[in-house]
């Protein structure tokens, strides 16, 4: 299969939905348009904390609940809300505002060296394969001054392109909704520290037993900070497992 290459991409949209949110399906439909754009990663990440309001999040992630909380405690403006994205790890939006959405994009570009590092992707023999290259010099926007090198994490995301849920009870009671680019799996490749780095991975470590948690794409995140204090995205790539 082709390599997916990361300097293609220009935003990494991640969208902080639930089932138990009546505001979120006009999100979720967002986020199906946004995952047709191949200059984006768009992905869904269910959180749990509506879970009180009658009906159990059938895709939620404890994970995801307590990434959105990080973000909003690293920008300190504490913002935790449903449908809430994050673009390129620093700027927020409502997730059923396509045009705020955009505008997100270009500010999040503008930080740092958010979305500079090239990532490839590739999968071939049953195995994901990854390479990172070395971080481009950057400047800061508008100023012309260097951005201090920094370091982060690596993570591949093994993801479900579409999950149709029937929502039982709670505000979205009766409705079929389906969830796009549903993140599934967090697999943390390696720590990164600017240099070319590379790393493979059996497609079968990603993939669960249960239906419910089918893998079909994976999406790799080269991300500044820690996993509970997360950064600006500094390189991004999105591929299909078959």
């Amino acid at each position: 299969m082709p390599a997916s290459l990361s300097g293609q991409i220009r935003g990494v949209v991640e969208l902080f939905t639930s089932q138990g949110c009546s505001s979120c399906p006009a999100a979720d439909r967002v986020l199906a348009e946004l995952k047709k754009d191949p200059t984006l990663v768009a992905v869904s990440l269910p959180i749990t904390y509506w879970d009180y309001l009658g009906w159990k999040d059938t895709l939620a992630d404890p994970r995801h609940t307590a990434r959105q909380t990080a973000y909003s405690q690293a920008r300190g403006d504490r913002s935790v809300y449903t449908p809430q994205v994050v673009v390129n790890g620093t700027v927020h939006a409502l997730g059923s505002d396509r045009t705020a959405i955009e505008a997100a994009v270009t500010r999040g570009r503008a930080r740092g060296i958010a979305m500079s590092v090239p990532v490839r992707v590739s999968v071939a023999d049953g195995k994901v394969s990854v390479s990172t290259e070395g971080a481009r010099p950057a400047v800061a926007a508008g100023t012309g001054a260097p951005v201090p090198a920094t370091t982060g994490e690596v993570w591949l995301l093994g993801v479900t392109s579409a999950v149709e849920v029937a929502v039982g009870r709670g505000e979205n009671q009766g409705r079929t909704i389906v969830y796009n680019n549903v993140v599934r799996r967090w697999v943390k490749l390696g720590d990164w520290t600017g240099a070319q780095r590379t790393w493979s991975v059996p497609v079968a470590d990603l993939r669960s037993e249960r239906i419910s948690e089918k893998i079909d794409a994976v999406a790799v995140l080269i991300q500044g900070g820690s996993a509970k204090a997360p950064g600006a995205i500094y390189g991004a790539a999105f591929e299909r497992l078959h």
